[in-house]
């Protein structure tokens, strides 16, 4: 547990920038049900594997708009000259492995959509149904298996755990963190509404 400037409790994660701060009080564990910014939560946590989450965070709008907002059904139709164009944008982290991974998963998000209805729809089965804070669940371990085997790319189950933490699928605050009940209070609403 770590102290933020307004001497509030909060993970010990978030403190170090107003960035993660932000990040961690607004956005991190709220659940996510539209299929555009659970794309490009996966799409990140897989930018973010082996760098820093404010590495990311802090490219975050350049890799917005080098990816159409993380629109899957516009990356779609990206081609090899996108890949070179990206490769090429100082704005966003430049790994070919990765780049070609986004631009592939896209084609499989549609798979997805196609086949399930929505990327929410499938994504969402897999949340945890016991409290697991702390160490990953076996969903995650499922989700990694059934993205992989759906033919996605660098969804290992430590990214795919990082993007069920980021998307709300668990409540990972820490127990004394000021956010934490904020959380839990917005996945039970979500829970009511399903989208």
């Amino acid at each position: 547990m770590a102290t933020g400037a307004d001497d509030r409790s909060r993970c010990h994660w978030c403190t170090d920038s107003p960035e993660l701060l932000h990040y961690h009080d607004r956005e991190w564990g709220f659940p996510v049900c539209d299929d555009v910014p659970l794309f490009e939560k996966l799409s990140l946590e897989l930018f973010q594997s082996g760098l820093s989450w404010r590495t990311i965070l802090a490219k975050r709008e350049n890799f917005r708009s080098a990816f159409h907002q993380f629109d899957f059904n516009a990356i779609a139709h990206f081609s090899q000259h996108d890949v070179e164009r990206l490769l090429g944008d100082q704005g966003i982290v430049r790994h070919r492995g990765k780049i070609e991974a986004v631009l592939h998963n896209a084609l499989q998000a549609q798979d997805i959509v196609c086949q399930e209805g929505s990327l929410s729809a499938f994504v969402w089965r897999y949340e945890p149904h016991m409290g697991w804070e702390g160490k990953m669940p076996p969903e995650a371990l499922s989700l990694a298996h059934d993205l992989k085997k759906r033919g996605w790319k660098f969804v290992g189950p430590t990214t795919v755990y990082a993007f069920m933490q980021a998307a709300g699928l668990v409540n990972d605050h820490e127990e004394d963190c000021r956010i934490r009940d904020r959380v839990e209070s917005a996945r039970k609403s979500f829970k009511r509404t399903r989208c």
